[in-house]
């Protein structure tokens, strides 16, 4: 019988250039779990103050998105992975919640769909991409999200099957698509999304934000895969 209170897991931490808003991310990691920041090419010491701070530090020399979630992914070991953006907006002490679900047999993968609270948590633009994609992911797939929120938890192994290959900011999407093609099951909730600290590097523009829906429209146009036990060739990556 699975004891939820002794539930752990690593969080993959995507992060370029986050120094403002580690400390407070990281001190909202539940006690227990591990803190996987995976450095994108940071400039202001984010790295430094990660491991001071007790985090495992990955250094990921691809840019990009997706290559720094990847990256922690594949550095992870526990059964349980999450992820969580490095700015702030989100709270990781929401995690156990999304894992529970996944523990208890409900959901193969969870996200939280973001809530704004606060004025610019959610930048107009930025939702309106996010609602059309969620659009198009519901006639490629079926699946029902309002969001495609980047608070997540999965099991490692569910996830290494899958065999992600977008390395930018298709990878989210891809991981959705590439579960629900599997005959995974995927769910959210709802969590708080507040405004990020310092300026976001994706959805803080019009333009940010069109080369994200870009991306993400090209992993919508990828014909439905059968996701294959691909865990120990990118375990050994």
């Amino acid at each position: 019988m699975t004891h939820f209170a002794d539930l752990t897991a690593d969080v993959v931490l995507p992060c370029l250039d986050e120094a403002a808003a580690l400390p407070w991310v990281l001190e909202h990691i539940p006690v227990g779990w591990r803190a996987i920041v995976v450095d994108n090419g940071s400039t202001d010491g984010s790295a430094d103050i990660a491991r001071s701070l007790g985090a495992t530090v990955v250094h990921e020399e691809r840019r990009g998105f997706g290559a720094a979630c990847h990256a922690g992914l594949l550095a992870a070991d526990a059964e349980y992975v999450c992820f969580c953006d490095c700015d702030g907006s989100l709270d990781p002490g929401l995690l156990p919640r999304l894992v529970r679900q996944v523990a208890l047999g409900q959901t193969d993968l969870m996200l939280g769909r973001r809530r704004p609270q606060g004025r610019g948590a959610w930048p107009a633009h930025a939702r309106a991409g996010n609602l059309a994609l969620s659009r198009m992911l519901r006639r490629r797939t079926g699946v029902r999200l309002r969001d495609l929120g980047p608070l997540r938890a999965a099991r490692r192994a569910d996830l290494l099957a899958l065999g992600l290959t977008d390395r930018r900011s298709g990878y989210p999407l891809e991981m959705v698509v590439r579960a629900a093609d599997a005959g995974l099951r995927v769910a959210e909730t709802d969590v708080p999304y507040r405004p990020r600290t310092g300026k976001s590097k994706v959805t803080g523009t019009w333009r940010g934000t069109w080369h994200a829906v870009r991306d993400m429209r090209a992993v919508l146009r990828q014909p439905p895969t059968h996701a294959k036990d691909t865990a120990h060739a990118e375990a050994a990556k």
